[in-house]
């Protein structure tokens, strides 16, 4: 009788979140993600290193890195938003379920009756944790990285405002948040991707392959305020949280934008797994 009463209550647990978190905290992708995030700041002050030249002397980012742990914090966003960072939130959106089919251990993960449903949100919670993981993780890092190599002076914009480190330290949490809302799109699109196909390389590329078609269109001056509407438009607005009176605008509206196209590509993933005929 005991055997009888608890089978049904096997399934259930057949993928909670914490065992679906300690698999992929183990995997050779998510390892190689975080090595790649802490390599960057010590990869751009080496570079700033070896190429010499006069800190705070320009008028961008780029020339203003050296000015201290918070200008290389910005730079370092700067430099990873076009492209790294989608690339980090693909894999992790991406690569989540084809990674199983391409295991071929998909079927048995559904094998026992636990719904569809169950099984694509516990992936879609722990990408989601860890890519929460991975943008709080690489501003911290360059900010210590950077304060160790340059000092702990006040962020300086290039248009010569500055920022207190404390006052810097109350933006940076309003610059992550927006990037996580920004690339929520790109995590919508891989995490569709990934139940369309059983190539994790095809899920991550496709995902990929759509943020850069979009910014190449968005080059393109002729489509005025339609270019609003583009995934990746407004990647970055969270430059606005480092000017001394903060405008939001931009920001509210690249969230909307991106929060329109993460519901609509969530919720056709969910759609489409719970039909698909699953054969690996």
């Amino acid at each position: 009788m005991a055997t009888t009463a608890s089978a049904p209550e096997q399934p259930l647990a057949a993928l909670p979140v914490r065992a679906e978190l300690r698999r992929q905290l183990r995997r050779r992708r998510t390892i190689g993600i975080f090595i790649v995030l802490a390599l960057l700041p010590l990869v751009l002050v080496a570079a700033f290193a070896l190429g010499g030249g006069s800190p705070g002397s320009g008028p961008n980012f780029v020339d203003l890195a050296q000015n201290g742990a918070a200008n290389l914090t910005v730079f370092t966003l700067f430099a990873a938003t076009g492209f790294l960072l989608i690339i980090v939130v693909a894999l992790f959106f991406g690569d989540t379920v084809p990674a199983e089919a391409s295991f071929g251990t998909l079927r048995y993960l559904l094998a026992a009756p636990v719904p569809r449903s169950r099984l694509l949100a516990s992936k879609l919670i722990v990408a989601a944790v860890f890519t929460v993981a991975s943008m709080i993780f690489l501003p911290v890092w360059s900010l210590v990285v950077g304060g160790l190599a340059y000092g702990w002076n006040p962020y300086l914009a290039p248009t010569g405002d500055q920022l207190t480190m404390t006052e810097f330290a109350f933006r940076l949490p309003i610059i992550v948040g927006y990037l996580l809302l920004s690339l929520a799109v790109v995590a919508a699109f891989a995490f569709a991707f990934g139940v369309l196909t059983d190539a994790p390389l095809a899920a991550v590329g496709g995902a990929v392959l759509v943020m850069i078609l979009s910014a190449i269109l968005d080059q393109i001056p002729a489509l005025g305020p339609i270019a609003d509407a583009l995934p990746g438009h407004f990647a970055f607005a969270w430059a606005s949280a480092l000017a001394p009176a903060i405008d939001f605008s931009r920001m509210v509206s690249g969230a909307l934008w991106s929060l329109g196209y993460a519901i609509i590509g969530i919720g056709f993933a969910f759609w489409w797994f719970g039909r698909k005929d699953i054969t690996s």
